[in-house]
């Protein structure tokens, strides 16, 4: 009896690990969130059922081009429900990511989801890396119609590796996964991290640290 009670145990265990893996389910057709709902929830609240419209599930514009005219040299257009108030209670959201030559979409994380990446045109190298302490950084070329998989919350980013525009679209299991850019979050934070923790943290000298904090 004792092993299949194991047996059963482990399983629901990993029943329920991938139940909460990502938002939960939706227990009705759907929850067109209100933005101007005076509730505060984890999400947002539905407005009334009967007051959904077809701009509720509608965005329009991933076709167009992002402005990649910055210091990184890319440009994300998200679609989460911010975009798409229908999109509440679903758990899925999608970016459009433009790459101009040599642009980068730098190390991040997205803590509340996974992430799928299809190349549309171009050539990317992607990578993420393992947490610790191995870190492992895992790395890849992809191509036209490659796609590739980025694990929920680790460090992850992509470079454009050719020599004209890139452009990617990228799938995730959350409505709203929220981005961490590390080195902003690092180096822009407000107020500012002491120099001190961050030279002892990086490893070097202080007035690199605020040199660091100065472009952000």
């Amino acid at each position: 009896m004792a092993a299949p009670t194991l047996l059963l145990l482990g399983s629901l265990a990993m029943l329920f690990a991938f139940a909460f893996a990502s938002d939960p389910s939706s227990l009705q057709d759907f929850c067109v969130a209100d933005p101007m709902s005076p509730v505060t929830v984890n999400g947002f609240p539905c407005k009334d059922p009967w007051e959904a419209k077809g701009e509720d599930f509608f965005f329009s514009g991933f076709h167009l081009a992002g402005n990649t005219s910055n210091a990184v040299g890319s440009r994300v257009t998200p679609v989460n429900v911010e975009q798409i108030p229908g999109l509440n209670t679903l758990g899925i959201s999608l970016a459009r990511i433009d790459y101009a030559p040599g642009g980068i979409n730098p190390p991040h994380t997205h803590p509340r989801a996974s992430e799928i990446l299809t190349v549309l045109d171009g050539q990317l190298e992607v990578g993420f890396v393992t947490s610790n302490p191995d870190n492992d950084h895992i790395v890849k070329i992809l191509n036209k119609g490659d796609v590739y998989v980025f694990p929920i919350g680790l460090i992850h980013y992509q470079r454009n590796f050719g020599s004209s525009n890139a452009v990617a679209i990228a799938a995730l299991n959350s409505q709203n996964p929220g981005v961490i850019t590390i080195a902003n979050a690092v180096f822009g934070a407000n107020p500012e991290i002491n120099s001190d923790i961050l030279a002892k943290a990086f490893q070097l000298d202080k007035n690199v640290i605020a040199f660091a904090q100065s472009k952000f």
